[in-house]
């Protein structure tokens, strides 16, 4: 099993990792926190235009994904996107794709309502292109929808089977990021299509969503690292860089070890999601995060805490990413059921 980036995946995400880092993301950040959904609209666009939300869906459907979405590529992607903490709902679009295209499966026919196929042909196009922002909750995957006040399509599915559409945005929650804007969804809205079909969609567009989060975690992680790295060689104490002590430099260890330890579950669950794979790559990313956010805030000191400062963008990141689509107790219990 390869567990090491192709040539041409790699230069993908050199490719992300250029355009985000000459597109002033934090100031994007900051605005879509605010309720300014404009500078990361214009991100999106550009991001859309290295062809990233078209891995999440087939060719037949406008995607590049050949006969099925990309979990390596978009894997690698969303790394770049944690990395550089890109606002807006990218897993749950990427992932709306990826229910579509399922229930768009060749053999397949419709219930009654639109038809799957016809489902996909409405959606897809501007998904792929990224003309269109995407919310969804899935069964399992939490109870709240996220930026649903941006997104261009609403979508639900309740534990009965009911896919919908939701005109409302629903009753809007307090988040610790503040550019994670969460709602309640509302429980009415089009209905779309109903059946076993649309439960076992939303069972495989968890595992995606999972996986994205997972790879948003690691590109966190190694952007707080990253910062802390270059702030400790900065400051010091007693007339001496703070990195030099020995204290410091095992905290930095330690964080480095958790996502390198990560980082191969993470690529192992993107070559096969399986779903205990795919909780197992979350755990470890999630808290891989979670902790860099620890090590950055404690070795920044009292600067670490201000606004003002980018490194608030990402720490502010870090738990909530950590608990979303699966908090580190629902990822165990996928483990140890499958184990």
């Amino acid at each position: 099993m390869r567990f090491l980036p192709t040539g041409e995946q790699s230069e993908f995400a050199r490719t992300l990792h250029g355009l985000l880092g000459a597109s002033q993301v934090p100031a994007a950040v900051r605005a879509w926190g605010a309720g300014d959904h404009g500078p990361g609209r214009a991100l999106w666009s550009r991001l859309a235009g290295t062809g990233l939300f078209a891995l999440a869906a087939d060719e037949a459907h406008g995607g590049v994904g050949g006969l099925g979405p990309l979990p390596v590529e978009l894997a690698l992607g969303f790394v770049e996107l944690g990395r550089a903490g890109v606002p807006g709902p990218v897993v749950e679009t990427a992932a709306a794709a990826v229910l579509l295209s399922e229930l768009a499966r060749p053999g397949e026919e419709g219930e009654g309502y639109e038809g799957y196929e016809g489902l996909a042909k409405r959606f897809l196009p501007g998904l792929v292109v990224g003309e269109a922002l995407a919310t969804l909750t899935l069964p399992g995957g939490g109870p709240y929808a996220l930026d649903a006040d941006a997104a261009t399509y609403r979508f639900t599915v309740s534990a009965a089977g009911e896919l919908r559409l939701a005109a409302d945005p629903g009753e809007p929650l307090e988040s610790t990021d503040p550019a994670r804007r969460l709602s309640r969804p509302a429980a009415d809205g089009e209905l779309l299509a109903a059946g076993p079909r649309v439960l076992a969609a939303a069972r495989t567009a968890l595992v995606w969503a999972r996986l994205l989060t997972a790879a948003q975690c690691l590109g966190v992680g190694e952007a707080l690292l990253a910062s802390t790295v270059a702030y400790v060689k900065q400051r010091t104490q007693f007339g001496t860089p703070i990195g030099s002590f020995q204290a410091v430099k095992h905290r930095l260890a330690d964080t480095l070890l958790a996502l390198e330890f990560a980082r191969p579950l993470v690529w192992a669950a993107a070559l096969g999601l399986a779903p205990w794979e795919v909780a197992a790559a979350k755990l470890a990313a999630g808290g891989a995060a979670y902790g860099a956010a620890m090590t950055a805030l404690q070795l920044h000191g009292a600067v670490g805490y201000t606004e003002e400062l980018d490194l608030s963008l990402w720490l502010r990141k870090a738990r909530p990413l950590r608990d979303a689509w699966g908090s580190p107790a629902a990822c165990r219990a996928a483990v140890l059921h499958e184990r």
